[in-house]
């Protein structure tokens, strides 16, 4: 069963996800800023889907977000089984965000 999130809102402006080795540096990048593990990705569309990656040596932590931030399902992918997940789909499609840890411009 899949729960849609949808934003209603965008505040602040989403970054694009350009390329795969994208993915493993922004979360590295927002643990190092945040101190916080993980990252949140936004597939844009029309369910406006949410999820929260979290990189380990082997592999990745997925978590499905609902519109509240709060965790609905968790998959734990092999780096060969996440080039298969919808969060890939949505980077080749050019549908696959993040929101910035800083403010932009």
């Amino acid at each position: 069963m899949h729960t849609q999130t949808r934003v209603v809102e965008v505040t602040p402006p989403l970054l694009g996800v350009q390329a795969p080795e994208d993915i493993e540096f922004l979360i590295k990048e927002s643990g190092v800023l945040t101190g916080r593990a993980g990252r949140t990705f936004v597939i844009a569309g029309a369910g406006w889907l949410a999820y929260r990656v979290h990189w380990h040596p082997i592999g990745l932590k997925v978590e499905r977000l609902d519109a509240a931030g709060q965790v609905l399902s968790t998959r734990h992918l092999l780096r060969g089984e996440f080039c298969r997940h919808s969060l890939m789909e949505a980077l080749a499609a050019g549908q696959l965000f993040t929101p910035p840890l800083r403010p932009l411009g």
